[in-house]
């Protein structure tokens, strides 16, 4: 039987495998010939010129992204809301590792990513990756690691490498997160003005230029912030890239005053008019004369096109109010194309010409685009600052993101029928993950959240900490309590069936002794010694949870446990998995679990005397279930 790895996929070995299938020759001995990849490709000149974006450290940031990782996510049902039927998570733990941990049962899965990453304005704290120095050696140059060893410093402004250490923090989170993307994905990146410029390069070559969607302008203080000389910033930007050209939005629902409009109804639908004429600009014929041709009406059905033949009798031509000629807003091939949506109707001694806006018809709601600018009293940092202090009183917590923007955004990008994936990799306050609650009340839908966060300690004194909450996970987690429960009882029965919990998982080190990984160092004497290769303080649900990471498995399944001849045997998501940590299992308890069938089948090392044992296990499932994959641990 084979082992469980127990350690993240190495990704560099992984690319380097693509490469060498494409082109065999320039991989030896595991190494990449690049000068000879560079000819195979067509690359004849080696100057030391070339466009490109560094920094000190990118090379050892791209490294790090590929680097596998000795860690695991330990479950927490008791601090976690539903567990037995939750599909939510919620995890904690420095990201880039966590994004590690995730890359085979995630891969290609994520519908959404959206995240509010250090700002790096000098008083933000950061994450510093240790890429190339050991633990103890960094924390004795830099100081700079907590009581628990996590990875935070406050990047001031004085620092020689004051970007390059936020481009090595941001890079390999950002190549992670792309792999999680399904190729219709998107993902939305919040930041300020010291950032934009790094992060848009980080981007382009991260997800590529031609994904790139737009530089949003989220309007979010009006009043302005006098904190910067010349001029008051009243809004922050946000970058929006898609996985591949395969995005298809579903767009934002119209608002109530647009609605009001909509007093036109025929066999088509409901529906109102927009004047077809350009107002405003540039608009003679003389100006734009490719813009200026005639439409005919059926002046009984107000039906239009654009020959004068049979029932379209009718000129109508865009004419000022002072009956200069004027334009229509659009050309004539776009006209042709939308034709069935234009009607004419008599406006005194002429006929206008209006484009029917849809928004009820056969074919369902009719759904805007978000535009470049994002501004409204919902998006502001006031309106977020109440509405988290309306669920968290007294609970401090900076500068949290507004639920109406995260909630528009998750609207326009998945529909309320998929039961899609929200990742938020730097969740805060778990605003995201209200948002996703709120949506799903709203229109029924089955989205899905996956929040993520260091558990950064609150501030000494804070009202935070002398409430009891000791880091921001247990604000976040207690967050996503309180608001789940006030979006249930304000839906009412609508919402009966709606996800308002979540699985909380830790990470941790590595569930196996360090004789698991390194078994040929130690002596057979040694070995004979030691009862087991599993940590003492290790439970059947970590051991569980680990081998769901090793083999690529969501972590939100449903779970149950029962004895079978006096042993637990863990069955995941009806058999996708069955496990049994116990010592000594009888042949009764291998046969059953053969019997069922499962996917797959794991067993402890020291569930069996010896090799004997082990290969009768693996005959009893030949018999039984041919089709199934069974290891140890």
């Amino acid at each position: 039987m084979d082992k469980m790895r127990f350690e993240s996929a190495n990704l560099t070995a992984a690319n380097i495998d693509k490469i060498a299938e494409l082109f065999p020759g320039v991989v030896t001995e595991g190494k990449v010939n690049f000068d000879l990849l560079r000819s195979l490709l067509g690359d004849e000149v080696y100057g030391d010129e070339a466009y490109e974006f560094t920094w000190v450290g990118k090379r050892a940031a791209i490294a790090e992204a590929g680097r596998p990782i000795r860690k695991t996510l330990r479950p927490c049902p008791e601090e976690s809301k539903n567990w037995d039927t939750t599909e939510n998570l919620y995890i904690e733990g420095d990201n880039l590792d966590v994004l590690k941990l995730l890359q085979e049962s995630y891969l290609g899965k994520v519908k959404i990513i959206y995240i509010d990453p250090p700002y790096n304005t000098g008083n933000d704290f950061v994450y510093r990756d240790n890429f190339t120095r050991d633990k103890d050696e960094y924390e004795e140059e830099a100081g700079v690691y907590d009581e628990d060893g996590d990875r935070l410093f406050r990047n001031t402004e004085s620092n020689g490498r004051f970007h390059s250490d936020w481009c090595s923090m941001m890079y390999p989170r950002l190549l992670l997160a792309r792999n999680l993307l399904r190729n219709d994905g998107v993902i939305f990146i919040s930041i300020d003005d010291n950032e934009i410029a790094q992060l848009r390069k980080i981007c382009d070559e991260v997800f590529g230029e031609s994904n790139f969607v737009a530089d949003l302008c989220v309007v979010n203080n009006l009043k302005g912030r006098n904190d910067k000389k010349y001029i008051a910033r009243a809004n922050e930007r946000m970058l929006m890239y898609v996985k591949s050209q395969e995005f298809d939005e579903y767009g934002l629902s119209l608002s109530d005053n647009v609605l009001a409009e909509y007093n036109m109804t025929d066999s088509n639908g409901k529906y109102r008019l927009l004047e077809l004429r350009k107002r405003g600009g540039p608009d003679t014929r003389s100006e734009r004369p490719n813009m200026y041709y005639p439409f005919y009406v059926n002046p009984d059905t107000g039906e239009v096109s654009l020959e004068q033949t049979g029932s379209f009798s009718v000129e109508a031509l865009p004419v000022k109010s002072n009956g200069v000629d004027g334009r229509w807003r659009w050309g004539k091939e776009t006209a042709q194309k939308n034709i069935g949506f234009l009607y004419g109707r008599q406006v005194g001694n002429k006929y206008n010409i209006y484009e029917k806006d849809y928004y009820e018809s056969d074919e369902g709601a009719r759904r805007i685009r978000p535009k470049s600018v994002l501004a409204g009293a919902g998006y502001s940092t006031d309106v977020a600052t109440k509405e988290y202090r309306a669920i968290m009183q007294g609970i401090d917590f900076s500068n949290p993101k507004p639920v109406l923007l995260l909630r528009d955004l998750i609207e326009y990008a998945v529909a309320p029928e998929e039961s899609s994936i929200i990742l938020d990799f730097f969740s805060g306050s778990a605003t995201t993950a209200h948002a996703v609650m709120q949506l799903n009340a709203e229109d029924g839908g089955k989205r899905k959240f996956i929040m993520v966060q260091l558990p950064e300690p609150c501030p000494e004194g804070s009202e935070a900490a002398k409430a009891g909450y000791k880091n921001i996970c247990e604000i976040g987690k207690e967050r996503i309590r309180r608001a789940g429960e006030k979006i249930k009882d304000e839906a009412g029965l609508t919402a009966q069936n709606l996800d308002i919990g979540f699985r909380v998982l830790k990470l941790d080190d590595t569930n196996m002794k360090d004789v698991y990984y390194a078994a040929s160092e130690y002596t057979q004497d040694l070995l004979s010694m030691m009862e087991d290769n599993i940590k003492d303080d290790r439970t059947d649900m970590d051991l569980l949870y680990a081998c769901l990471l090793d083999w690529g498995l969501p972590l939100s399944m449903p779970h149950t446990q029962e004895k079978i001849g006096g042993f637990t045997v863990h069955t995941y998501n009806d058999g996708d998995l069955i496990a049994c940590f116990d010592k000594q299992i009888s042949d009764a308890v291998v046969k059953e679990i053969a019997r069922r069938q499962p996917l797959r089948a794991v067993f402890r090392d020291s569930s069996f005397a010896g090799s004997p044992e082990k290969i009768n296990v693996e005959e009893i499932f030949k018999l039984l279930a041919p089709n199934t994959s069974v290891r140890v641990i």
